[in-house]
């Protein structure tokens, strides 16, 4: 189905997704390809970075996406240091696909992961590739910066890419590639490129979940776009449910199960009647909390 999207001219959605509630979001509302990225050690583990995520924490996430998952592709990244050998590279590859339920893997490097790429597809496994800014090198880079702003940078990168293709990738995530760059080789390629921070003359996008629906609290890319801000309506929802149990407004009658007649009887037969609902506490003072929260109403005695 990609395959034919892409030589149709058909622009690739992607999104991130790491576990059932977001993969079921994501895939009923049409992405083509649901990536379990090693994002999730920064957006869902509160990582400074991806490179401790592991692949035991990759298959777990992997695992709960494929669940939520019925029509989009599910790729899943291989994690840092899991890719440092042909060998290691086909064994953890498998092991995603395997144990995790991904329907390909993905893993980061042009020229120099080229042998893993091929020791992996003679595996059986579909390969995605990833060049341009590879978040797995952060520090080596030097930081969060674009790739390939010279045309000796560009040069390599098409380079790399094409290193990808040759090897077996039947795709190649750009990331924060200058946008001339990317479109020159998403002409040159055979294959779809997977833009982000690339421009818009890639062969489709990637975003990451969290970053769509204004969810994550700390590095905010130039290249991500809040298509929702979700924070707020979720932390006030969360906020009127611990306002309720303070109230003892919740739960309710409705929320709540009996007993019949007879079995009611009988209970109070042996322990007396059951004692009168507690009433709803005093109001209390909603200082604020060091944190910045605010303090817990005091418990009634």
């Amino acid at each position: 189905a990609l395959r034919r999207m892409y030589e149709w001219g058909e622009p690739l959605s992607v999104l991130t997704a790491y576990d059932y509630p977001s993969a079921r979001l994501a895939d009923g509302a049409g992405a083509d390809v649901l990536l379990v990225g090693d994002s999730l050690g920064m957006v869902v583990l509160g990582q400074d970075d991806t490179t401790e995520v592991t692949v035991s924490q990759m298959v777990h996430h992997c695992q709960a996406a494929a669940r939520g998952t019925r029509r989009a592709l599910l790729v899943a990244d291989l994690p840092f240091g899991a890719y440092l050998t042909p060998q290691a590279a086909a064994s953890n590859g498998v092991r995603l696909v395997k144990e995790g339920r991904a329907d390909a893997v993905k893993l980061e490097g042009g020229v120099r992961a080229a042998e893993q790429v091929r020791a992996m597809v003679d595996a059986g496994l579909a390969v995605m590739g990833h060049v341009g800014f590879t978040p797995q090198s952060v520090a080596q880079l030097g930081g969060y910066r674009v790739q390939g702003r010279s045309a000796a940078e560009a040069r390599s990168l098409l380079e790399d890419a094409e290193a990808l293709q040759e090897a077996g990738c039947f795709a190649v995530v750009l990331e924060m590639v200058p946008a001339p760059v990317a479109a020159l080789i998403t002409s040159k390629l055979r294959v779809p490129t997977i833009g982000i921070g690339a421009g818009g003359g890639t062969s489709g996008q990637v975003q990451v979940f969290h970053d769509v629906l204004g969810l994550y609290d700390k590095l905010s890319p130039r290249f991500s776009h809040q298509f929702a801000r979700l924070e707020g309506p979720m932390r006030a929802a969360l906020g009127r449910y611990c306002a309720a149990v303070k109230r003892r407004s919740f739960p309710a009658r409705r929320h709540s199960f009996g007993m019949s007649d007879a079995e009611t009887r009988l209970l109070e037969a042996e322990f007396g009647p059951p004692p009168p609902p507690p009433a709803p506490p005093a109001r209390a003072s909603r200082a604020r909390a060091p944190n910045g929260h605010a303090s817990p109403a005091p418990l009634v005695r």
